[in-house]
C-alpha cells in the first residue's frame, strides 16, 4: 500500500570553496570541478559554504567559514535575498579600492590610452541613502502584493519597502504604495500593476510615482493614485504607463497622468530641472552635481565658444555648460527628453542652448557644417557610443572632448578607438555613483593631436 506521507525536499548539494576575486557586479567567484560559480556576498580570501550554483541556480553562500578583513555587518535585513547590492557586506574603502582597480584593468588593455593620469575615486558623500529613482516589481508573496525586486532562485519578489539604499522618501512612497495597492486589492484586475517607479527630487523634497500596467485601466488606478497621494503628501504627481510587452524593459510608450503634476522638479548643482516620468536621470543627484561641476570645468569656456553635448538627455550637463558658452546644443535620440531639455533651459533662462532630437552620427555632421565647436561631451549609455559616432566625432575634430561613461570597459574600447581618431587621452576621473554595487562612473577628458 502507497504511503500518503509527504518527503521533505530533497537538500541542495552544499560545498566548500575560496572566493579568488570579485567580478565587474561585485560577486564573489570561485572555482568548483573546474568551472567559475558566482557566490553573491562573498568577498576575495574568504573560505565559504555555498549551496547551489550550476544546475541548480544561483549559487549562495550559506556560511563563512574564514571571513575576509574587509567583511563588514550589512545595513540590510534582505542581503542575501535581494541581488542589488553584492558590495553590501564589504567595507566602504574595500568597494572603492575594488571599483579603482576595475578602472585601472579596463585602461590597461589598450597600451596606447598610457601615460594618461588616473585619479583617485571620488567617494560618495552618502554610502546609503543616496538612490533617488527605483522601479520595482509587483507580484503576490504568500497572498499579499509585494513591491520589490525580483529573486533568481526560487524565482519571487524580495520586498525592499525598507532598502539601506534608496532615498528616505523613496522607501516612504514604496511603503504607501504596496500598503494601497494591497488595500485595493479586491477590486484591482490580478497582475495588472506590472512595475512601479518612483522618482524623488532630494533637494526640493517632492515625489512622483509612475503605475506600470499590461493594459489601459481607467477605474480602479484613480482610485490608487488618490490614497497613495493622501497617505503621502509629498507626492506631486502619479502617471499610469502601458506596457503590454513582457520583456526586461520597465517603461512602455504610452504614458497618462492620474493626479497632480506632469513633471518632477529637482535641483541639481544650482540648475532647475523638469523630469518627466520615462527620462533617464541620475540615481545619485549629489554625485551628478559633482560630475556635470568637472565637466563645467574642464571644458574651459569661453562666450567665444560653441560646445555640443551628446546623448544630452534632459539638458543636465548642456545646462551647465551654457553658463559659460556662447551656444551650446544637445542631440538626444529621446524625443521626449529634448522637450523636457528645452523646457529646462527656458526655466534656467538659458536662451544661449538648443536641442535636436534625432540619429547622434547624423546630427554631428550637420553640427561640424556650422563650424567646429570648441568642446564636445559624450555621455552614451553602458554599451558605449555607436561606432559611427566615434568616426563622426572623428571627423568634427573638437580642441576637447570629455567622455562621461557608466561602464569601465566600453569606456576604454571608445577611449582607444577615439585615439586612433587623432584624440589623446588626458586624465580620468572616476566617481562612485552606486555605492554597495560594482559599478562605476568615469569622467576622461581628451585633446585633439596636432
Amino acid at each position: 500500500m502507497r504511503s500518503s506521507a509527504r518527503h521533505p525536499a530533497p537538500a541542495r548539494p552544499t560545498a566548500e570553496g575560496i572566493i579568488d576575486r570579485l567580478d565587474d557586479d561585485g560577486a564573489g567567484i570561485t572555482r568548483l570541478g573546474g568551472r567559475e560559480v558566482r557566490v553573491p556576498l562573498a568577498l576575495p580570501g574568504e573560505r565559504v559554504v555555498i549551496e547551489g550554483g550550476g544546475r541548480w541556480g544561483p549559487a549562495r553562500a550559506v556560511e563563512i567559514l574564514s571571513a575576509s578583513a574587509d567583511r563588514v555587518a550589512s545595513p540590510c535585513q534582505m542581503a542575501g535575498g535581494c541581488a542589488g547590492c553584492p558590495l553590501i557586506v564589504a567595507s566602504y574603502q574595500a568597494q572603492l579600492e575594488f571599483k579603482q582597480q576595475r578602472v585601472v584593468r579596463a585602461l590597461a588593455a589598450y597600451p596606447r590610452l598610457s601615460p594618461a593620469v588616473l585619479h583617485d575615486i571620488w567617494p560618495a558623500p552618502a554610502p546609503l541613502g543616496y538612490r533617488a529613482s527605483v522601479k520595482l516589481a509587483v507580484g503576490i508573496e504568500r497572498g499579499k502584493i509585494a513591491l520589490g525586486m525580483i529573486a533568481a532562485a526560487p524565482r519571487r519578489i524580495v520586498d525592499v519597502t525598507r532598502c539601506p539604499v534608496h532615498h528616505p522618501l523613496v522607501n516612504r512612497v514604496a511603503l504607501a504604495v504596496r500598503d494601497e495597492l494591497r488595500g485595493q486589492r479586491p477590486a484591482l484586475p490580478e497582475g495588472l500593476v506590472r512595475f512601479v517607479a518612483i522618482r524623488v527630487s532630494p533637494a526640493l523634497g517632492r515625489a512622483m510615482i509612475t503605475l506600470v500596467t499590461g493594459e489601459r485601466e481607467v477605474r480602479a488606478l484613480p482610485r490608487i493614485a488618490k490614497g497613495i497621494k493622501a497617505r503621502v503628501a509629498e507626492v506631486v504627481g502619479i502617471h499610469e504607463n502601458v506596457n503590454p510587452r513582457d520583456t526586461p524593459i520597465v517603461l512602455g510608450r504610452d504614458t497618462f497622468r492620474l493626479l497632480g503634476a506632469a513633471d518632477l522638479h529637482d535641483v541639481v548643482g544650482g540648475i532647475r530641472l523638469a523630469i518627466s516620468p520615462t527620462a533617464f536621470f541620475q540615481v545619485n543627484h549629489a554625485q551628478a552635481a559633482r560630475i556635470y561641476r568637472q565637466v563645467q570645468d574642464w571644458a574651459a569656456l569661453t562666450r567665444a565658444d560653441r560646445a555640443l553635448d551628446l546623448y544630452c538627455g534632459i539638458g543636465g550637463i548642456a545646462l551647465h555648460l551654457a553658463r559659460d558658452a556662447g551656444k551650446v546644443m544637445g542631440v538626444e535620440v529621446v524625443a521626449e527628453a529634448v522637450e523636457d531639455a528645452r523646457a529646462n533651459a527656458r526655466t534656467n533662462g538659458l536662451a544661449n542652448c538648443s536641442f535636436r532630437a534625432g540619429d547622434v552620427a547624423a546630427l554631428i555632421r550637420e553640427v561640424g557644417r556650422g563650424g567646429e565647436p570648441a568642446v564636445a561631451v559624450v555621455n552614451p549609455p553602458r554599451s558605449g557610443c555607436h561606432p559611427g559616432v566615434i568616426d563622426a566625432l572623428g571627423e568634427l575634430a573638437p580642441r576637447a572632448l570629455i567622455y562621461v561613461s557608466c561602464d569601465p570597459g566600453s569606456l576604454a574600447r571608445d577611449l582607444d578607438l577615439l585615439a586612433g581618431r587623432g584624440f589623446a587621452l588626458d586624465e580620468v576621473q572616476p566617481v562612485d555613483m552606486f555605492p554597495q554595487t560594482g559599478h562605476v562612473e568615469c569622467v576622461a577628458r581628451l585633446h585633439r593631436r596636432g
